[in-house]
């Protein structure tokens, strides 16, 4: 595994001899509009690996992209080589049409202490909810990024993530079938704590996610990438594209429905990603992701 093949791969041409703010940010920047975040590999009939070398692999050598326990696994990797303090932490991830978070750990994010403070560096959450820069850990304070306003809060040693969400304009609205979210001001993320872990723990439940047939990520083909000013999301057979803060304060959703026909050259051109094996889309949950 070599640091410069990754950094051609999210295009990253900056130094990396500061280990400061601003180059962690840089670097984390370049890898959320470069690798993104996907399942594919559950729906062309291959398995998710913890192995970093075979997640390296994945994402540096065949330009693929993954889930949170790719993306921040080789995230972590790629600091720990620049010489940053990295923890791993796992989450629970909120799901709002059950108005609770997961029973167990599902979700693997960073801890990077910096100067004296510390960040969470989360690369592998996708679609709207992706931070966009590291979060300093401070409970109760507005963190506002070109996505929304995040927070975090803290309650008796559990950290909560939320963001305040912008309305949306959809002009076609007729094909949107997610549910009401104008209602919906602030939107909780997920809830952890800084116990560190060990990759080990998340093979269980990385297992679980593409096998288990009520997994979110078995019901639900999912491709998202973020762009210079929002978000491309392919989930099923439903394209999204979605500029921040379009105008008035509202987030621009721009809707189309793919044919089968479309989505190789889709995923090539809007992706930049190319599989090896028969990919079959697929959107039978309820569950939301915007």
């Amino acid at each position: 595994m070599d640091i410069k093949d990754y950094f051609a791969r999210i295009s990253y041409q900056g130094s990396y001899d500061k280990l400061d703010l601003a180059t962690l940010t840089d670097i984390f920047q370049h890898h959320i509009r470069a690798v993104p975040f996907e399942n594919l590999s559950i729906h062309c009939g291959e398995s998710i690996e913890l192995d970093l070398e075979a997640t390296y692999n994945k994402i540096v050598r065949k330009k693929r992209g993954g889930w949170c326990m790719e993306n921040n696994h080789l995230l972590s990797w790629v600091l720990k080589t620049l010489g940053y303090h990295v923890t791993l932490l796992g989450s629970k991830v909120y799901v709002p049409e059950y108005n609770a978070y997961a029973d167990e750990i599902d979700h693997l994010l960073l801890k990077v202490v910096l100067d004296n403070k510390t960040y969470i560096v989360d690369g592998g959450f996708g679609m709207t909810y992706q931070i966009w820069q590291p979060m300093e850990l401070v409970s109760g304070r507005d963190q506002p990024q070109t996505p929304g306003v995040f927070r975090f809060l803290e309650e008796s040693g559990v950290w909560y993530l939320e963001k305040v969400k912008r309305k949306q304009w959809v002009p076609n609205q007729s094909i949107s079938t997610s549910r009401n979210t104008e209602k919906e001001v602030c939107r909780r993320v997920y809830l952890f704590t800084l116990q560190p872990r060990d990759i080990e723990e998340f093979r269980a439940r990385n297992t679980h996610l593409q096998t288990a047939p009520d997994s979110l990520f078995v019901t639900k083909s999912i491709c998202s990438l973020q762009t210079a000013d929002g978000i491309r999301a392919l989930v099923g057979w439903k394209l999204t594209e979605i500029k921040y803060n379009y105008k008035d304060n509202m987030d621009l959703v721009e809707i189309r429905i793919l044919a089968d026909e479309e989505m190789e050259k889709t995923l090539k051109e809007q992706f930049n990603i190319t599989l090896d094996k028969k990919f079959v889309p697929i959107n039978t949950s309820r569950l939301s992701l915007f």
